[in-house]
């Protein structure tokens, strides 16, 4: 209990202790040359609401086993989902490692926003997360499944 004049500290430690123990792993799927560039990935702002909602900062490495890939080989990207929706992006007009099919997108300080605020939005379903414990992966959530999708409709035959 405080008396008058003595200083509050109030905190909001969720993302202060949670978002840089988490990563969204997503793979590029496909990739499309206009007026910018644009690498599809397989994740999309279901599965990290951050960068579309307000665009949030999110860094990205490249984890790749291309014998041709070269992390020094840049070129300016936009990082995109599949919702079609204009603000689902992970990052925009940024110098990233020339990307290529297969190639793996990892998604810096996701931990405290990832799942959280998750949605399954245009019928996107919910991935799995894994929990690293001494260097040893560990499912903690399954990937979610259409039965899981549908599991809250009510069934006409069930007398309520």
């Amino acid at each position: 209990m405080s008396s008058v004049g003595s200083p509050q500290i109030i905190t909001e430690n969720g993302r202060w202790i949670t978002a840089d123990a988490g990563f969204l792993l997503t793979r590029v799927i496909n990739h499309k040359d206009t007026h910018q560039k644009y690498i599809g990935v397989d994740a999309n702002m279901a599965n990290l609401m951050r960068p579309g909602m307000y665009d949030a900062y999110h860094h990205i490495s490249v984890l790749s086993g291309r014998k041709d890939f070269d992390p020094g080989q840049t070129e300016v990207v936009n990082v995109v989902g599949s919702l079609c929706e204009n603000n689902d992006q992970f990052a925009k007009k940024r110098t990233l490692p020339k990307l290529a099919q297969g190639d793996i997108a990892v998604i810096h300080t996701a931990g405290a926003h990832g799942h959280a605020m998750g949605f399954q939005y245009n019928a996107k379903l919910r991935s799995a997360e894994v929990l690293l414990e001494d260097k040893k992966p560990q499912l903690i959530r399954r990937a979610e499944t259409e039965a899981d999708y549908f599991a809250t409709l009510i069934d006409e035959s069930v007398v309520v």
